[in-house]
């Protein structure tokens, strides 16, 4: 497996699984706070993120699928870089505990970066 379908991978999963686990699956309790620092009621907060879950998952199954559009690609890089603005100004301290979002959208826009690089060598070579 080369480097495009490694980063294609790891960035669909990454939102399959953020979409599957804490929000479907499991609503996780952090998940509802961040949903309820806007002001939502638990209901609605509790509903919001049901539906974000879904989208999450469909948007990772679109992205590795969609792999080698500039536009999928970058929609997910300006989507993690204005869900961890949202992180910053809302609830500023979960950029100290472990796992947060520093450490996974981050990561997540630089492998999009590797791929928008990767597809740009691949059509050059074609």
């Amino acid at each position: 497996m080369n480097s495009v379908q490694i980063a294609r991978m790891v960035v669909g999963l990454s939102w399959i699984y953020h979409g599957i686990f804490p929000k479907l699956i499991h609503v996780a309790p952090l998940e509802l706070a961040m949903t309820a620092s806007i002001g939502f009621s638990d209901e609605l907060s509790y509903l919001i993120t049901k539906v974000a879950g879904v989208s999450e998952v469909i948007f990772g199954l679109l992205f590795i699928t969609l792999y080698k559009s500039k536009s999928i690609i970058y929609l997910n890089i300006i989507g993690l870089a204005l869900l961890l603005m949202f992180v910053i100004i809302q609830m500023p301290n979960l950029l100290i505990e472990a796992f947060n979002p520093v450490t996974t959208n981050i990561p997540i826009i630089a492998l999009s970066f590797i791929l928008l690089g990767g597809i740009n060598e691949q059509s050059k070579n074609s």
